[in-house]
């Protein structure tokens, strides 16, 4: 699914009403009508009902929704912030309506008012800001909405809560509607996909409310989900007469003593990911574990303790390198000459990151195309602190393009960053993937998805979905508080089933 700023939403609606030859009107009402639907398979229709509207067109949406909640027999109201002189247009209809149907269920708060105490089982809609707030609320309307966040009603906000920008993240101390769920005409804003609003936006349910395929389909955008149809559009099935040979050779790199867990982990997950031929390179101390765990891979021994030697003449068709490798002194000598040397696309987890981090002259060694997997704290330490997710985001995107590598930027919606300035939000995954191992396993999909062929583009995102819907299938099973790295690797099977 595309990511649309908020100017972008706007032009879509407008060329929406242009192409069908309908009024701006009959959107609202449209997007009202998918409100009103979603509510009333969600409610009882003994639950009353407040909508609080302001002036524009977020707040007309709330007075048509008002309207047809009455019209099908929900007790609602509508209390209307008169905070401007005057409505948009649309809303001035919609007001006008609302009250030819019921006028009685109007109440107009003037500026400095405030709402007397709701009985908790009132459900409170947000629609009095949208998507066209370009500034902080102050005043009076920040203060009216603090009240709000200080009651113990439920709250349910259309479009955005009010308040929240689409396209950046608000300054600390902003006052924003809490919402428990919102609802979302036709995309998801950039804003709702980081972990600074996940307090805010609740539930995130997109409404379809029909807006133009066309201008969707060749609107340009830099931002993405990465979602089912991404996945398959990916997707390469196999061959009936393919073979180990045609799905290619994988070299794992990595392991320390102590740490040989986490190359195992990647040798699994890149066998798992369907590589033809799989080989580890780790300490001899690493050996009998390894053959043990995944005697389907092959051991080639890198050192005794720790990888002090890589072998640069080594031929495969992916590598992935750093899991538990450490940061001993020779281990660093040994990946510095190594990547220097490397010139296919290398999957750098880790210690490779870390190496790199307190070696920032290697950062030009990296190959291009090459795929790193930071999570934030090695991001920051690889390339400097932000002030908040999306600074973060938009820095790995010039990274990404300065160095000419991907960046895989691991979170609850792990982003991938492109060469080409491209951001893509991944939508699978839990929170009991925060475990020791997870990244390991990552390293081992990733590198055996080139290894039969995907590109690095193709490699991340499809890697990082397959991740994380494995990860999803075995929270289902297992529990997110009980889900180990291992489980993720079990379930690949089962996330590949899908996308067939």
């Amino acid at each position: 699914m595309k990511i649309f700023s908020a100017a972008q939403i706007k032009e879509c609606d407008a060329f929406t009403v242009q192409r069908e030859g309908i009024t701006s009107y009959e959107l609202m009402e449209r997007a009202a009508k998918a409100c009103y639907n979603w509510l009333a398979t969600q409610y009882n229709i003994a639950t009353p009902i407040l909508i609080l509207c302001g002036m524009g067109n977020n707040g007309g949406d709330g007075l048509v929704l008002t309207r047809l909640l009455l019209e099908h027999g929900f007790s609602a109201k509508a209390v209307v912030l008169k905070y401007a002189e005057q409505f948009f247009t649309d809303a001035s209809k919609a007001l006008a309506l609302l009250h030819d149907c019921d006028a009685s269920s109007i109440q107009i708060l003037n500026e400095d008012a405030f709402l007397s105490e709701l009985a908790e089982d009132i459900l409170i809609v947000d629609a009095i800001m949208g998507t066209g707030l370009n500034r902080p609320l102050q005043n009076w309307l920040a203060a009216f909405i603090d009240s709000i966040n200080n009651l113990p009603n439920e709250i349910v906000a259309i479009d955005l809560p009010s308040g929240l920008p689409a396209d950046v993240l608000p300054e600390q101390d902003t006052v924003i509607i809490k919402a428990a769920h919102t609802l979302s005409f036709q995309f998801l804003k950039r804003t709702f996909l980081h972990a600074e609003t996940a307090a805010i936006i609740g539930q995130v349910h997109i409404l379809d409310i029909g807006l133009d395929e066309q201008f969707i389909q060749f609107t340009h955008t830099q931002f993405a989900t990465i979602d089912i149809e991404a996945s398959k559009s990916i997707y390469k099935p196999r061959t009936r007469f393919g073979h180990k040979g045609t799905f290619g050779k994988a070299i794992l790199i990595g392991g320390s003593y102590g740490k040989i867990g986490a190359i195992a982990l990647s040798t699994g997950a890149a066998l798992r990911a369907g590589a033809g031929l799989v080989f580890t390179h780790a300490p001899q101390c690493g050996y009998t574990i390894l053959q043990q765990l995944h005697p389907e891979a092959m051991f080639v021994a890198a050192g005794e303790k720790l990888v002090t030697e890589i072998n640069i003449a080594i031929a495969a068709n992916a590598i992935g390198i750093g899991p538990g490798m450490g940061t001993d002194d020779k281990t660093i000598q040994a990946f510095v000459n190594y990547i220097q040397h490397c010139k296919v696309p290398l999957v750098l987890d880790a210690d490779a990151l870390n190496i790199l981090a307190n070696n920032q002259d290697a950062l030009h060694f990296i190959p291009a195309n090459s795929i790193i997997t930071p999570h934030p704290k090695e991001f920051e330490r690889l390339f400097g602190k932000t002030v908040n997710s999306i600074a973060q985001i938009e820095l790995a995107r010039a990274k990404a393009m300065k160095h000419n590598i991907y960046i895989v930027l691991k979170g609850h919606h792990t982003a991938v960053l492109t060469p080409a300035g491209e951001c893509w939000y991944n939508t699978t995954g839990n929170a009991g993937m925060a475990t020791g191992g997870s990244g390991d396993v990552l390293t081992g999909i990733l590198t055996g998805l080139l290894a039969q062929g995907y590109n690095s583009k193709q490699a991340a995102i499809l890697g990082v979905y397959l991740h994380g819907l494995a990860g999803d299938l075995a929270a289902k099973e297992h529990s997110q508080e009980a889900l180990l790295a291992g489980d993720i690797t079990n379930y690949l099977g089962k996330a590949y089933l899908q996308l067939q």
